[in-house]
C-alpha cells in the first residue's frame, strides 16, 4: 500500500518541499556514496549518526555495534555528538529507506508548505525532527546503535497533513501479488493506519523483558515527530493559506469533501 498523489492542489511553488528533498539526495549520493562505497556509507552513519547512549552518556565508551563485515561503530564522547539529532535527519541507510521517505514527503509535504509559508515549514519540520529524535532517546537512553533518516521530521509532516486534510482523498497504490490497482482513500484512514501500525512495531520496545526489541527501526521516533505535527500544526499554520487553499480545492474537486 503506497501514496503515489492526493487530490489537494497546491497555491504557491513549494520551494522549500524541493530544496529539502535536494538536500536528502545530494547528501546520500555526494556524502554518503549512494550506498556503493560501504566504508563511506557506514563512516557517515558512525560519525553523523545520532547514538542515543551517546548522547545520555549511558553507553559504555568503546561499545562497539557491528555495520558490516570488519566493520563497527564505537562509542565515543566527540563534541560532533551534540549535532546528530540534527545531522542525522539528512542521512539514510540504503535506497529502499531513502525513496520511501522520499516517495511519502513528495506525497504530503508539498501541501503542508503551502498551509505555513516557507520558513515556518523549514523550522516545522526540523523541529518535528528533533522530537522524534527525543521520542527515540527516551524509549532507548543506553542503545549503542545509530540511527539516521527523515522520517522522524516526515512523521510530523503526515501528523500535520491528518489535521488540516483529513478528508482529501490520497491515491493508493495496492499491490496484491500479480494485482496492481490505485484507489483513492480519505487521508485521515491512511495516516491513521499508518500511525496504528508504527505503535504495534514500537509496544515491545517498552516491555521491560525485552527492552532491545525494535526490528531495526525507530518507530518511536516515528510516533513521538506524528503526535508533534499533530499538536504544533495550529501553531505553525498560516489560516489565510488554509482557507485559500480549501476554497481552490473545493473548485478543483466539486464532488470531493
Amino acid at each position: 500500500m503506497i501514496p503515489i498523489s492526493d487530490d489537494n492542489p497546491t497555491l504557491r511553488t513549494p520551494v522549500m518541499t524541493y530544496l529539502l528533498l535536494a538536500a536528502l539526495g545530494l547528501t546520500w549520493v555526494f556524502f554518503q556514496g549512494a550506498g556503493f562505497n560501504v566504508v563511506q556509507l557506514a563512516t557517515s552513519i558512525c560519525e553523523l549518526g545520532m547514538v542515543p547512549g551517546e548522547l545520555t552518556g549511558r553507553a559504555p565508551l568503546g561499545q562497539a555495534v557491528p555495520l558490516g563485515d570488519g566493520l563497527a561503530c564505537v562509542v565515543d564522547n566527540e563534541a560532533i555528538n551534540r549535532l546528530t539529532p540534527l545531522t542525522s535527519m539528512f542521512l539514510h541507510g540504503g535506497w529502499g529507506h531513502l525513496l520511501g521517505n522520499v516517495l511519502f514527503f513528495w506525497v504530503f509535504g508539498n501541501n503542508i508548505e503551502d498551509s505555513m509559508g516557507r520558513m515556518r515549514f523549514l523550522v516545522f519540520y526540523l523541529v518535528c525532527g528533533l522530537v522524534a529524535a527525543a521520542a527515540h532517546v527516551a524509549v532507548d537512553p543506553t542503545s549503542p546503535v545509530p540511527t539516521v533518516g527523515a522520517s522522524g521530521a516526515i512523521a510530523g509532516v503526515l501528523g500535520a497533513y491528518l489535521v488540516l486534510y483529513p478528508r482529501v482523498r490520497v491515491n493508493m497504490l495496492f499491490i496484491i501479488f500479480i494485482l496492481i490497482r490505485v484507489f483513492p482513500i480519505p487521508a485521515w484512514a491512511v495516516l491513521v493506519w499508518w500511525f496504528v501500525l508504527q505503535v504495534i512495531t514500537g509496544l515491545p520496545q517498552l516491555m521491560t523483558l525485552r527492552p532491545e526489541v525494535s526490528g531495526g527501526v525507530a518507530v518511536w521516533a516515528h510516533i513521538g515527530g506524528f503526535v508533534a505535527g499533530m499538536v504544533l500544526i495550529k501553531l505553525f499554520e498560516n489560516p489565510r493559506y488554509t482557507s485559500q487553499r480549501t476554497t481552490w480545492r473545493h473548485r478543483m474537486h466539486p464532488n470531493h469533501p
